[in-house]
């Protein structure tokens, strides 16, 4: 077999781009939340994206059976469960700080493999959970007198997609990327299915604050058209950070995913003139130096944020 080339600066492109679609359509959301619903908007997304996977599929590109159903369905419910929480709170907070809760994922990555792994951790990750933990603090800002579960949502999502990354090295090698995509969006859709068939469906607030609470939204010609610009944009985004992934080392290619929390917070403050305190500026760069320290100091392939097979937002 020959050795695959590696090319890191072309690697970064493709991750960047990446990045930026996913800061750029997830900025989109709150077009969404005004009227829609969380579990409606997942449904719905989730049956587009199965629609383009199997349209891929068709035409010899992939193949969507698993190896080992039972162990993609458990990665899947992590990884969805993840992003439920994930756009949930970008009905509700602002989008940088969401971000910043999400990529905490390496710090839970490096706890996992310690607690449940049996893996030794050096001096420099061990610095590293630190400084991430001292950055979520800096975002999230915790004032005992306003303080509420919502603040600390992003971070259960972070830890979530962590388990789900962890799940898919230990669970799931040999996977394709197309298999572990329609687990993730067909765990999103029955998670939006279950909701919608679950809510009571009356007393939900007006506005974004009743994204989580209403069962359906309207499906006119707009609300699709949103819909399908997340559908696509997740897809898109997803396929840029996998082939960055194919011509770059896992490790270093990892670092450049940290350029999220840049394009999101730039697009929320040019879309929605979302300004992000200094404090929490400072927290975004704690946090993006520690995963950047664990993904340079590890000997585990396994990026510490998203999987070259993962998903993201």
């Amino acid at each position: 077999m020959s050795v695959p080339t590696i090319r890191p600066g072309l690697a970064a492109v493709f991750v960047l781009g990446g990045m930026a679609t996913l800061g750029l359509t997830d900025n989109f959301v709150p077009h969404i939340s005004e009227r829609g619903s969380l579990w409606q908007f997942h449904f719905v997304r989730s049956l587009m994206a199965m629609a383009v996977m199997l349209a891929v599929a068709a035409v010899g590109l992939g193949s969507l059976r698993p190896r080992r159903p039972w162990a993609v369905a458990g990665r899947s419910l992590f990884q969805a469960g993840s992003m439920l929480i994930y756009f949930g709170c970008l009905s509700v907070l602002p989008i940088g700080v969401v971000v910043a809760g999400l990529f905490t994922s390496p710090l839970f990555v490096v706890l996992i493999s310690i607690l449940f792994q049996g893996k030794r951790v050096g001096p420099w990750r061990w610095c590293a959970v630190g400084i991430g933990f001292a950055g979520a603090l800096l975002v999230i800002r915790p004032d005992p007198s306003a303080l509420n579960w919502v603040s600390f949502a992003p971070i259960l999502a972070g830890m979530l997609y962590a388990v789900g990354a962890v799940a898919t090295r230990a669970w799931c090698e040999g996977e394709t990327t197309l298999t572990l995509s329609a687990g993730f969006f067909a765990a999103l859709g029955v998670f939006g299915l279950v909701g919608m068939a679950l809510l009571p469906g009356t007393g939900a607030p007006e506005g974004h604050a009743g994204f989580v609470w209403r069962t359906t939204g309207p499906l006119d010609a707009t609300m699709l058209f949103w819909f399908a610009v997340q559908a696509v944009g997740s897809l898109i985004g997803i396929a840029l950070i996998f082939r960055g992934y194919l011509l770059g080392e896992a490790s270093h290619v990892a670092v450049f995913e940290y350029s999220l929390l840049v394009f999101a917070s730039f697009w929320a403050w040019v879309l929605w003139g979302q300004e992000v305190p200094p404090l929490a500026l400072a927290g975004m760069a704690l946090i993006a130096s520690a995963g950047s320290i664990i993904a340079l100091r590890s000997d585990d392939p396994v990026p510490p944020g998203r999987t070259p097979a993962g998903d993201g937002p």
